[in-house]
C-alpha cells in the first residue's frame, strides 16, 4: 500500500514538473540564426508586440539573416541606407556593418505601382511622391498595406519651398496601389520593415532616405535643362553626387546646406 502511495506521489509530482515546465517560457524562441538571436533587443521585444512582424519574422527572418551573412553583414549590428530613383521605379537597401567602410547595395526592390511625375511634391494631393533627404519617423505594424514605414515628409526644405498645405503621410509600404507613397508589394515591405527594425535594434537611430527623380548628373540635367525644377534638381547634386562616388553619406548639415 505504502509502495501504491509512493508510486502515486512520484506519478503528480512529475506531472506538475512537466506542467510548470510547459508553463514557463523558454528563454529564446528564435534559432540561432535569426534575425533576433538568443537575447532580443527592446527594440524587437516592442515590435514582436504585433502579430504581422511576428509572422514575417517567422517566415522570412532565417532566411534574410542567411542573406545578411552571405553579404558579410551581422543581423544584430546593421546599418541600412534606402534610396529611390524615381526613373527606375525601384526602391534600393544599401547597407553595412557600422564602421566597417562604405554601404553595398542589399537588395533593389521594384515599385508595385508610381504615381505623379518627376519632380518634388509641394501640395497635399497633388499625388507626387517627394524628392530629397528624408529619414524613417514612423514604425507602422497595422497600416492599411499589412507593414509600412513613414517619412519625416515634409521637412524643413518641403515647408519653406511647398504650399501652405504640402500634404503628409508619405509611407513605403506593402500592396501594389499608391496616391504618393512608395509600394513594394506585401513580399517586399516584409524585407525592408525587417531590415529597418534589426538597424533600429543594433543602435541605428536615424534611417536616412533618399529620393532621386533620375540620376542627378549634369548630362541629365542637360536634357531637362527648361524644367522649372531644374535649380531644385542641381540642389540634390551633392548628395547624389557623394554617394555615387563614395558609398557614403555627406553629414547631414551639408546636405541641408545644400537645399
Amino acid at each position: 500500500m505504502l509502495r501504491r502511495l509512493s508510486c502515486c506521489g512520484l506519478f503528480v509530482l512529475s506531472f506538475f514538473q512537466l506542467f510548470a515546465q510547459g508553463c514557463a517560457a523558454p528563454a529564446s524562441t528564435a534559432p540561432a540564426d535569426s534575425l533576433i538571436g538568443k537575447s532580443p533587443a527592446p527594440f524587437w521585444k516592442e515590435q514582436l508586440r504585433f502579430p504581422r512582424v511576428r509572422m514575417a519574422q517567422a517566415a522570412i527572418g532565417p532566411e534574410l539573416a542567411t542573406k545578411l551573412r552571405a553579404h558579410s553583414l551581422d543581423p544584430k549590428k546593421l546599418e541600412i541606407f534606402i534610396r529611390l530613383l524615381k526613373s527606375r521605379a525601384e526602391l534600393e537597401v544599401w547597407a553595412r556593418t557600422p564602421g566597417s567602410g562604405p554601404f553595398q547595395l542589399f537588395e533593389a526592390y521594384p515599385l508595385a505601382a508610381t504615381s505623379g511625375t518627376l519632380g518634388p511634391k509641394r501640395r497635399a494631393g497633388d499625388l507626387q511622391v517627394p524628392e530629397g533627404f528624408y529619414e524613417i519617423d514612423r514604425f507602422n505594424p497595422k497600416s492599411n498595406y499589412y507593414l509600412s514605414l513613414g517619412l519625416n515628409y515634409p521637412n524643413a526644405a518641403d515647408r519653406a519651398l511647398g504650399e501652405p498645405n504640402p500634404g503628409g503621410d508619405i509611407f513605403i509600404h506593402g500592396g501594389e496601389v499608391t496616391i504618393g507613397c512608395m509600394p513594394i508589394t506585401d513580399a517586399g515591405i516584409e524585407e525592408v520593415y525587417l531590415l529597418a527594425v534589426a538597424a533600429r535594434a543594433g543602435g541605428q537611430a536615424v534611417i536616412p532616405v533618399h529620393i532621386f527623380p533620375f540620376p542627378i548628373t549634369e548630362t541629365e540635367l542637360a536634357k531637362r535643362r527648361n524644367s522649372p525644377n531644374l535649380a531644385f534638381w542641381r540642389s540634390l547634386m551633392p548628395g547624389f553626387s557623394y554617394f555615387e562616388h563614395h558609398h557614403d553619406l555627406l553629414r547631414t548639415e551639408a546636405l541641408t546646406a545644400a537645399r
